[in-house]
């Protein structure tokens, strides 16, 4: 067992923890036995009580069983933004003995179409703004039933501002096989017995999809507890937070930092369909929010609003989140202007969120974590699998509850990801990182993600790290190009400040980089760009970058 990182636990609280070994739905129900009225979601500034979604999940789960014919095992796809409908669907579909299926609001008909195809999904809850792109699916039969909700049921204007897909009226169900949502709520069909068990599959988020089609990650009940619970005892979380729950739900942080998590403490969860830093802001202050999880770009983003000190924000307690490494330079500037530590974290869809965090009373910067409960991790050498010592980089290894049980259907990707060391099966997470001489995980990029020049190698994200505290850079992703002498050099590309626009130069970014980092990894080539291409979670599309760039260097 790795214990390097023990002497920096979080005072307070055990090393090893029980898992709760009981179905995820039974979490909000004894919330809605202690707290009927207490707000579950709050969403811009209607509230749901617990006693509320735990009946309408139960109705809901009775259609979906009694009329669409959801049997125990089935996987049901959900289509929604975040909104209590959200909630209660996920929530709606365990209750059923199924699986959820969660997926990005943004996919067009044929992303869906893998999705449903793969999963073998029968039935869809979705948002109606979703119909154009999912109807085709019941069409051609690919799909058999679903739900279509409406956002406007569950708000009322509150002065916030919204998505017009959030106000929209109510529109008639696009085909035959779909119900409105609050048709299937008043059907009156009772769902049977509760029979899901800590083994049986609750979640299967599919992975980024970088290499080849996006594969189904299997978790259990007992995997979604793992780190449902473990948010709340490693962050001290307690029934009166009040978590701002800006990340889409249907990504493993979003959905256990933003729904799992406060449901299972019986805290508040402030629901945004889509970011807005204003709405932010204001959420924050009228809604007294305690708890944030958000990305780098995010708070990137929230930062640079002139208005921002026209916002109470003196309720925020936590702060965090991952998914990238917070810029040094960045990190500095946020902890002075809203007086938090980020404290960041890492995790994989593989294993439903994290695996590290860093401790609150001792965070470091630009680092995973350590492990967390009941969690080993281990650095590996990428080719003899040798397990290395501090600071000497290699492929991180994770052993724990949290850790999925494969890919859907895939048994062979499956069997490459996962191997025995020391008595244990760790999952291979395709990640190169570090530990240091106190056990924290820094993490420096993904296996096949390095720069060779000249024989040196290049970890994009250091440099990346580097370039973030460039006065005049707002965003840069690092990617190699051909080069005729070295064989491959780095390249930058740049999103410059707006106030840098017209008077920045690619020579000015590069003798500035000369200055801060070895010569081997200052960028050669820079190319300014007005955004960078991300994923609905708002992590930048490196590889779609390369890719690009190597076509127009071949």
């Amino acid at each position: 067992m790795f214990d390097r990182h023990f002497a920096h636990w979080p005072p307070g609280i055990g090393k090893q923890l029980e898992v709760p070994r009981h179905s995820v739905f039974l979490n909000i129900v004894k919330r809605a036995a202690e707290h009927p009225d207490r707000a579950a979601v709050y969403y811009y500034g209607t509230p749901l009580s617990y006693g509320e979604l735990r009946r309408q999940a139960e109705a809901l789960a009775g259609y979906l069983q009694g009329h669409c014919g959801v049997r125990k095992g089935d996987r049901v796809l959900l289509n929604l933004q975040n909104s209590p409908q959200y909630v209660i669907a996920y929530y709606a579909v365990l209750r059923a003995d199924a699986v959820v299926v969660p997926v990005n609001p943004m996919n067009l008909t044929e992303e869906l179409r893998h999705y449903v195809e793969d999963a073998e999904a029968r039935v869809a809850i979705f948002g109606q703004e979703r119909a154009a792109h999912i109807t085709p699916l019941f069409e051609s039969g690919a799909l058999a039933a679903g739900v279509m909700a409406t956002y406007s049921d569950y708000y009322r204007d509150a002065g916030f501002p919204v998505p017009e897909f959030v106000r929209a009226a109510r529109e008639h169900p696009p085909a035959p096989q779909v119900a409105a949502w609050k048709d299937a709520l008043a059907s009156g069909l009772l769902p049977g017995e509760h029979q899901a068990g800590p083994d049986d599959l609750a979640v299967m988020p599919y992975t980024s999809g970088t290499t080849g089609k996006p594969k189904g990650c299997m978790h259990t009940h007992l995997n979604v507890q793992a780190t449902t619970f473990a948010y709340l005892e490693w962050r001290g979380t307690s029934d009166e937070t009040v978590t701002l729950s800006a990340l889409p739900m249907f990504h493993v942080t979003g959905m256990q930092a933003g729904m799992n998590g406060p449901l299972y403490r019986g805290a508040t969860i402030v629901a945004m369909s889509r970011w807005d830093r204003d709405c932010a802001g204001m959420l924050i202050e009228r809604a007294r929010v305690t708890n944030w999880s958000a990305i780098t770009t995010m708070l990137v983003d929230f930062l640079s609003n002139p208005r921002l000190r026209d916002y109470d924000l003196s309720s925020l307690k936590v702060l965090g989140g991952g998914g990238a490494a917070m810029p040094e330079a960045f990190a500095r500037k946020l902890e002075e202007v809203i007086g938090l530590p980020y404290v960041e974290g890492y995790g994989l869809s593989e294993t439903m969120a994290p695996t590290h965090i860093n401790p609150p009373h001792r965070p470091k910067r630009q680092c995973g974590g350590i492990p967390i409960f009941n969690t080993d991790a281990r650095i590996l050498d990428i080719d003899t699998l040798r397990e290395l010592g501090p600071h000497e980089v290699g492929e991180i290894v994770v052993h724990g509850p949290q850790v999925f049980q494969g890919y859907w259907r895939q048994p062979e990707a499956t069997a490459q990801v996962f191997i025995e060391h020391d008595g244990k099966r760790f999952f291979r997470t395709g990640d190169l990182g570090y530990y240091d001489e106190d056990g924290y995980f820094f993490i420096t990029d993904r296996l096949k993600r390095m720069i060779n020049a000249s024989g040196f190698k290049v970890w994009p994200a250091e440099v990346e790290a580097l370039l973030y505290a460039h006065p005049d850079i707002q965003e840069a992703c690092v990617i190699g190009t051909r080069d005729g002498y070295r064989g491959e050099t780095v390249k930058a590309v740049v999103v410059p400040k707006a106030s840098a626009k017209g008077r920045l130069s690619p020579g000015d970014i590069i003798d500035w980089a000369r200055s801060r980092m070895a010569a081997f990894k200052v960028p050669r080539v820079v190319e300014f760009v007005d955004a960078l291409p991300r994923t609905a979670t708002g992590k930048i599309l490196w590889r779609e970058l390369q890719e690009q760039e190597n076509r127009k260097t071949q």
